[in-house]
């Protein structure tokens, strides 16, 4: 009998607690243990609200784990691999936004109970999101860095797309990052409309309709007027 033969698949060879390596690995025993216990709930729906938000930290930890690695790559000439990493943080938001309808599964009243239990905590406190908007100047940074190298702006860059096709996959990545931010902010927005209320103050004072007003920030404003300025060229030359 070979040493394979006589291995026990089903006993666990990692170290760490839990019954199995998948346990092991994954650290679930502490992961499952993040949520309210059902004795600690004001109200059961406290997992779905938990659920939700922790999973987006998660996976925002992931998309800036990779925007910042991305962002070391660009000034060394990496610009496929960076472009894939982008892609990945990119379908990161996408995947939180869809679940932010999950939220909208709660009663509007009974959320009030679970509203009073929240302290001041706000979604303008995520860890997650904080990380993303501190990442975005170096990566813009390095983006423009690679225009200057090659005597280029955006415009320009657009104009001979196919010539830098790399690059113009950047330029694309990085706006449709930012849009996918916009698209989570308009999502979270019309949410917290959908469960509180629209004319009201948030956890931390904050007028909801603040968040509405975010819906117009722009992490890379100049990729956005490159459209305007491309079509006013057009219209020129037309």
């Amino acid at each position: 009998m070979t040493e394979t033969e006589r291995e026990d698949f089903t006993q666990p060879i990692l170290p760490g607690e839990g019954g199995s390596d998948y346990e092991r690995y994954l650290r679930t025993d502490d992961l499952l243990a993040l949520q309210k216990r059902p004795e600690e709930m004001v109200h059961r729906d406290e997992l779905l609200f938990q659920t939700v938000h922790q999973s987006s930290e998660l996976w925002l930890k992931l998309a800036c784990f990779e925007l910042a690695e991305a962002t070391a790559l660009l000034p060394r000439g990496e610009l496929a691999a960076a472009i894939r990493l982008l892609r990945r943080a990119v379908e990161c938001v996408r995947l939180i936004t869809e679940q932010l309808h999950m939220l909208e599964q709660m009663s509007p009243w009974e959320y009030q109970t679970i509203r009073k239990v929240l302290g001041h905590g706000s979604g303008f406190d995520s860890p997650g999101f904080n990380e993303a908007r501190r990442l975005a100047p170096p990566l813009g940074e390095a983006f423009d860095a690679l225009l200057a190298e090659r005597g280029l702006d955006v415009v320009e860059l657009y104009r001979r797309g196919r010539e830098h096709e790399e690059l113009y996959q950047l330029a694309e990545l990085l706006i449709e990052w930012d849009e996918r931010v916009t698209l989570w902010r308009v999502h979270h927005f019309k949410t917290v409309e959908r469960v509180i209320g629209g004319r009201v103050v948030g956890t931390q004072g904050t007028p909801v309709e603040v968040l509405g007003g975010l819906v117009h920030k722009r992490l890379f404003p100049e990729l956005w007027e490159a459209r305007n300025a491309l079509t006013a060229l057009a219209s020129d030359e037309g």
